[in-house]
């Protein structure tokens, strides 16, 4: 393998691509991709284009007969270079428009050679397309990351395709006057410190149902964004500072210590959509944005839920030492079972997870008169009536846990208990949702200690 600087003019995209077989030329797979795969062409040229290039070498093999160097794999991120840089390549106006638009967007001058992965051998070749493209095949391939690892990804490091924390922050900062136009705020880096709920409720965000929601007032939220953003920008804190959770931690308890964080005293009665108020000083204390215009499309049909646990919302849950058994079970929860084919695994998996939580939250708090003989219903009390003294939950969610502790058919031990134990009594996928529902919020509390 070598890895050679090579001149745009001097790739040829693959006129006999996997993708759609031989064709006449590099023209006609050139408009293959962007007929087959317009969406995707148009995703990865802005990708590219906000990103200044790309981060995977293009594997090409050089042909003497043409004394160019055709693409095998990477076609689609050399044809946006190729359009990127010379748009009147693209066959129709529309496309010649777009990629000149985006070149436009580019910042600094654009590059005429791209780094690639050259190789001589063409069976070599076909051996690395295999072991790309085909699958795992008992792990000789690349082994694709599941449900889990892709959560475990986002959680560390804040990407997320449907919404870009930093992106709106950055947007909001400089709308406000905290940022100037020229300065460049590391979205990459604020994504990773935000990566989390856990870590945005901090600062007085939130993320529900891909928008980011603010749950502080405005004025306090955007003073300790902006302390953030010029952090980032001066280099205060770098890549390194925030690389793990544990960094994280330390870098926004260094601005709790400094009173730079929002407190209790600034919570909102009612988040509101942070994106869409304008001018952002008309939020301050809470007040709505604009109501949306009637009409429209109309909502999409709600997805049926398959989890017990919803694996499109950031509970702020991290791995620890002592909570490390109930995320393992956590994570079975919200990524590997399935209503309608794993209901009894998940209702007993769900006590345990709720048990764990609550030893873990009395344990580590020191909760009083709490004995090693007690029921789960008396544990279970004694941890929410902590959390009310403790101001951890207000009075209100309180008064609908102590109803988990009664009698009522939902929200009781005693249904959770004939769950595990009874073999005349089947679980409901309604009444586990709904139990999960009311009690999610104090199983993470209980998890973050």
């Amino acid at each position: 393998m070598k890895i050679k600087s090579i001149l745009l003019t001097d790739l040829n995209v693959n006129r006999a691509n996997d993708r759609h077989a031989e064709l006449a030329n590099e023209q006609a797979a050139i408009q293959w991709l962007l007929t087959h795969r317009g969406d995707h062409m148009r995703n990865l040229a802005k990708d590219i284009v906000n990103e200044g290039g790309i981060y995977e070498p293009p594997l090409v093999h050089f042909e003497d007969t043409d004394k160019v160097y055709v693409v095998y794999d990477g076609n689609r991120r050399v044809t946006c270079l190729k359009l990127l840089h010379d748009p009147e390549m693209a066959s129709t106006e529309d496309w010649r428009k777009f990629f000149r638009d985006q070149k436009k967007e580019w910042n600094g001058k654009f590059p005429s050679k791209i780094e690639c992965q050259v190789e001589e051998n063409k069976d070599r070749i076909d051996e690395i397309l295999y072991r790309r493209h085909i699958g795992s095949q008992s792990g000789i391939g690349q082994s694709q990351w599941d449900a889990e690892a892709k959560s475990n990804f986002v959680k560390r490091t804040g990407k997320k395709s449907k919404v870009n924390v930093a992106e709106i922050i950055d947007q909001k900062l400089k709308e406000a006057g905290y940022l100037d136009e020229g300065e460049r705020l590391p979205r990459s880096n604020l994504n990773r410190l935000l990566s989390s709920e856990l870590f945005r409720n901090r600062v007085g965000l939130s993320v529900k149902n891909n928008h980011v929601e603010l749950t502080h007032t405005a004025e306090t939220v955007m003073e300790t964004l902006s302390r953030i953003a010029q952090d980032l920008i001066g280099k205060v804190i770098t890549l390194d500072d925030i690389w793990d959770n544990d960094a994280k931690k330390k870098y926004l308890n260094s601005l709790g210590k400094e009173a730079a964080l929002p407190t209790d005293e600034d919570v909102l009665s009612d988040p509101v959509n942070f994106k869409t108020m304008k001018p952002i000083k008309t939020a301050i204390g809470g007040k709505p944005g604009p109501k949306p215009k009637p009409g429209g499309k109309p909502s999409p049909k709600p997805k049926q839920r398959k989890h017990l646990i919803r694996p499109e919302i950031d509970y702020g849950v991290l791995p620890q030492v002592h909570t490390q058994r109930a995320v393992d079970v956590w994570n079975e929860l919200q990524h590997h079972l399935e209503f309608g084919k794993h209901d009894n695994a998940i209702s007993v998996l769900f006590r345990v997870l709720l048990e764990f939580s609550i030893e873990n939250y009395n344990e580590r708090q020191t909760v009083p008169n709490v004995q090693a003989g007690d029921k789960l219903a008396k544990k279970f009390r004694k941890a929410a009536d902590h959390m009310l003294t403790s101001k951890i939950i207000d009075k209100k969610y309180h008064e609908a846990l102590i109803k988990f502790e009664k009698t009522e058919v939902v929200l009781s031990t005693n249904t959770m208990h004939k769950y595990v134990h009874s073999k005349n009594f089947f679980p409901s996928d309604t009444h586990l949702k709904s139990m999960w529902d009311t009690l999610s919020d104090f199983i993470v509390q209980c998890l973050a200690v």
